[in-house]
């Protein structure tokens, strides 16, 4: 019995020093309970089998999707328009918002969705995300305090009631609780947030700085100035000719940054934009629309000697779905300088667009054709992603700027933003009804391989680079320290020896302890655990003392589930840790006084709404 408590106490101070990283400590916990016997290997391991973590991992990479395709960004878009940019109000906004939605999906699931759009609003709002990523984890598990189903230890003590022949629980007993802690718990975080959560993050602001961003350089080479949408009918002289033949940028010093479907346009609710570069093998065909960039009268000349139809629009936009556009920096010894661009054959070669010129801060678009390359010069190529990437291997004379796949990794995929929306909302259905008969795991699994199937990220590689193993592998070797401490009876000895001491101070004092004690218990065992060993102890204490047994069976409840002081404590905590660059400390300094506040008021309240 004395072992687990030691190794957990070792633990918990690694924890808090923070100079080890909490995945680390966590393994090291798990191997020591291993090492002197209290767990096998199989009880051990049994965390990483857990439904719960295969989960997490499937709604990391749902949320992922929402983030790449751009939903996140439109829904939080919505957010502020609604509610502004004050700090404090998105702050109340996000935490009722999830609560709503974490009374009738899971906390795990509900801060999963919430997360990439709080991220979203944080960026927009210029508000810290660590100020809103902890309250967003703790209103999820308030908001299970709702409804029935909003968390599993609501269940437990309905379960308990019903084996005892006391009247169940409907749908929304639940819901003063609910209400009530909601509202002290908000009110709570506001001044602690200010107090512990407001120092800026600044290192992803100076990231983005190293490297300029697609927009700005659209922008700096005024590559939509000068850009002109084509469209190629049935009757045009261009069908079927190829662009080696039309020697476009030779004969009208015009280039093509990239070529579409009509259908990828027109297309209202699910898009499927291909964009393609063109190169000397292109065949251009009917309903072919052409991004052309160059002089506007060599464009008109092109349109008319060809019978094209110019396409009005006022959003001359270039995206960057599968195309993108990157600097190269021409070195002192460049094989190509010296040369016209029209003769080092750049485009079959390398299957890039030079676009741009910038040379001691002027700035050639038209005519590049016939510019002579020259040392320092920078060019702006464009072309597939993977090819730009592929540029700084060809060559030693050249340096390209920046990670070309890592800003790939920044465009959102906003063309489906809608299938992201319609997986999304079938997955929340899936886990807030029993319309379809599956579990909640199951559910999230099939939404997060239909994410990937349907396009939403570029590679299935993108897809597994939005789960956060850190925090999959914490709780993952936290869950197990619950086997530890039942299997040798450390947390049964812990519970009957603090309530019994108290069961002969009155109904309240005994109410204050069992929510105490499952408070305590929650920073170790899961909440279902929790609740499950503590439901017993508190009929037990209610007919000990004649008295009916709802007041402490939601002591119950509530303990097991606001359980804010540890990352490991509910898997909400440890999903928001990394993204909100917490440490452990911090859930002391804003989880403690919050669990502490809540348990006051709910000491206080519960008798009220259930008499003894």
């Amino acid at each position: 019995m004395i072992t687990p408590i030691v190794i957990l106490a070792v633990s918990a101070i690694f924890f808090v020093i923070g100079k080890i990283r909490s995945d680390i400590v966590a393994l090291c916990t798990l191997l020591s309970l291993i090492l002197t016997n209290v767990l096998t290997p199989a009880e051990a391991l049994s965390g990483f089998s857990n439904p719960v973590i295969i989960m997490m991992i499937g709604l990391f990479i749902v949320g992922g999707a929402i983030l790449q395709t751009g939903l996140a960004k439109t829904i939080s878009g919505k957010i502020l328009k609604t509610v502004g940019t004050n700090d404090t109000v998105i702050l109340i906004v996000v935490m009722l918002v999830t609560a709503v939605i974490g009374a009738f999906v899971s906390n795990t699931g509900t801060v999963a969705l919430m997360l990439p759009i709080v991220v979203s609003i944080a960026t927009r709002a210029r508000v810290s995300a660590k100020k809103l990523l902890m309250p967003l984890a703790f209103a999820s598990s308030m908001g299970g305090m709702l409804t029935l189903i909003g968390t599993p230890p609501n269940l437990v003590i309905q379960e308990a009631l019903t084996e005892a022949g006391e009247k169940g629980l409907s749908f929304f007993s639940f819901l003063p609780v609910g209400i009530v802690c909601l509202t002290v718990g908000t009110i709570t975080l506001i001044p602690l947030c200010k107090w512990f959560l407001s120092k800026k993050d600044t290192s992803s602001e100076d990231n983005g700085k190293k490297q300029k961003s697609l927009t700005q350089l659209v922008d700096e080479y005024k590559l939509t100035e000068q850009l002109q949408i084509l469209y190629i009918p049935q009757d045009s002289k261009l069908v079927g000719m190829t662009m080696s033949k039309l020697d476009l940028n030779n004969v009208y010093g015009l280039t093509i940054l990239e070529r579409r479907q009509e259908s990828s346009i027109n297309n209202k609710f699910i898009k499927n934009i291909n964009q393609n570069t063109v190169n000397a093998d292109t065949v251009f065909n009917s309903k072919d629309v052409l991004f052309v960039s160059g002089d506007s009268s060599m464009v008109k000349r092109f349109v008319e000697d060809f019978n094209l139809s110019v396409m009005k629009t006022t959003d001359k936009r270039l995206d960057f779905y599968d195309i993108g556009i990157a600097e190269l920096v021409m070195l002192p010894s460049a094989r190509l300088l010296g040369r016209k661009i029209r003769n080092t054959a750049f485009r079959e070669k390398y299957d890039t667009n030079i676009v741009a010129i910038r040379r001691r801060g002027e700035y050639i678009t038209d005519n590049l054709a016939d510019q002579e390359l020259k040392s320092g010069d920078i060019l702006l190529v464009q072309g597939t992603w993977t090819n730009i990437e592929k540029l700084g291997q060809y060559e030693e004379g050249w340096v390209i700027l920046g990670q070309p796949l890592e800003a790939a990794s920044r465009v959102a995929l906003t063309h489906k933003s809608h299938i992201a929306a319609l997986i999304m909302l079938c997955m929340v259905i899936a886990m807030a009804t029993d319309f379809i008969p599956i579990a909640p795991v199951t559910a999230v699994l099939l939404a997060s391989v239909a994410m990937i199937l349907c396009g939403c990220f570029r590679s299935v590689e993108d897809a597994y680079k939005t789960i956060n193993w850190e925090s999959v592998v914490l709780i993952a070797a936290m869950m197990p320290v619950s086997i530890a401490l039942e299997k040798t009876g450390a947390s049964t000895l812990l519970s009957n020896t603090l309530v019994n001491s108290l069961g002969s101070a009155g109904p309240t004092v005994l109410l204050a302890g069992i929510y105490l004690t499952t408070s305590v218990l929650s920073l170790f065992l899961s909440n279902t655990a929790t609740a499950v060993l503590m439901a017993p102890i508190a009929m037990q204490s209610a007919a000990g003392l004649n008295i009916t047994p709802y007041a402490f069976l939601f002591a119950v409840t509530l303990g097991a589930s606001m359980c804010f002081a540890s990352p490991f404590s509910t898997p909400p905590n440890a999903l928001v840790m990394q993204a909100g660059r917490y440490t452990f400390s911090d859930y002391l300094k804003v989880g403690l006084p919050l669990q502490l506040v809540i348990g006051i008021a709910m000491v206080i309240i519960l008798p009220f709404i259930f008499p003894y």
